[in-house]
């Protein structure tokens, strides 16, 4: 077998996971290059560089609750969210498929943003200052708990186990620590975790489908059927007992592109809602909160 670089593996078998993590350095070393403090960034290079914040995201920009997902404040919190996204992104890439996977970190990456602004309109509404939130945290919860659901179910994908013990613990540990550290966007990790638990439900009924529809098909022929393995394996050690890796339309189905447009239309409908909101809001008590 032929020696392959980590670069090489992860083109090969974690293509989008790759490209997210280089996509978020990047905007990272741009930073660096116009200015922006590595470590303790302004309020305002924040803004103009693409963060969530509520006057801005629920005013004339709401692409900022897909912008923010690859700003991050500082170099650690970059640092910790990489980690996280390439420890769970290059198992999720090759269990769900490319297209699955990058549906699952921005839907849950929007969802975040969604429930931040919702919570944060509510704080504004009760006097308190709006927040900066950024950062791929809320993408990163979504497929940790994708995941999570699927050891839960114990549903093998293209041959990969988890063990939900290990996964349940490092979930608990990242969801903890945001609410025992100060400064850190909890409604974002939360909604996340729940738009991710939810699309690991839909894949976990998708491949059940495709399972027995496989089954079916089999047991109409000759062939023996042979159903896919359940290990035990620490999610630290990982494992596939094929050497291809699987294709990005291993998931497709109607069930997964149904749920895909359901929260695309709820995400815009719950959008349309906070907007109508906040805008009455500042036509009447808060003339003066961009300025």
């Amino acid at each position: 077998m032929a020696f392959e670089s980590p670069i090489q593996q992860a083109l090969q078998h974690y293509p989008i996971t790759l490209a997210l993590v280089v996509i978020c350095i990047g905007v990272f070393a741009l930073q660096l290059f116009f200015g922006v403090n590595p470590t303790n960034p302004t309020n305002q290079s924040l803004i103009a560089w693409g963060a969530n914040f509520l006057p801005f995201s629920l005013g004339e920009t709401p692409w900022r609750l897909v912008t923010s997902l690859f700003l991050h404040i500082g170099f650690m919190h970059l640092l910790f969210n990489m980690f996280a996204l390439y420890y769970f992104g290059q198992v999720a890439e090759r269990m769900f498929g490319a297209v699955n996977f990058l549906a699952l970190f921005l839907l849950s990456g929007v969802g975040g943003n969604l429930l931040n602004n919702f919570l944060g309109l509510h704080s504004v509404m009760a006097g308190e200052p709006p927040i900066i939130s950024a950062g791929a945290s809320g993408g990163i919860m979504g497929i940790g708990m994708a995941l999570l659901v699927t050891a839960l179910t114990k549903t093998s994908f293209n041959n990969f186990a988890l063990n939900f013990r290990s996964l349940l613990i490092v979930m608990a540990i990242n969801l903890g620590y945001g609410f025992l550290v100060g400064g850190i966007d909890n409604a974002g990790h939360v909604g996340g975790a729940i738009v991710g638990g939810l699309l690991g439900l839909v894949y976990v009924m998708q491949y059940r489908v495709i399972r027995q529809q496989q089954l079916f098909a089999h047991q109409a022929s000759s062939a023996p059927w042979q159903p896919n393995t359940l290990a035990n394996s620490e999610i630290s050690g990982i494992t596939s007992h094929q050497s291809t890796p699987p294709s990005s339309h291993a998931l497709s189905g109607k069930i997964v592109r149904s749920s895909y447009m359901i929260l695309t239309v709820l995400f815009i409908g719950i959008y349309w809602w906070l907007h109508t909101n906040f805008m009455q809001l500042l036509n009447t008590t808060l003339p003066s909160i961009i300025h």
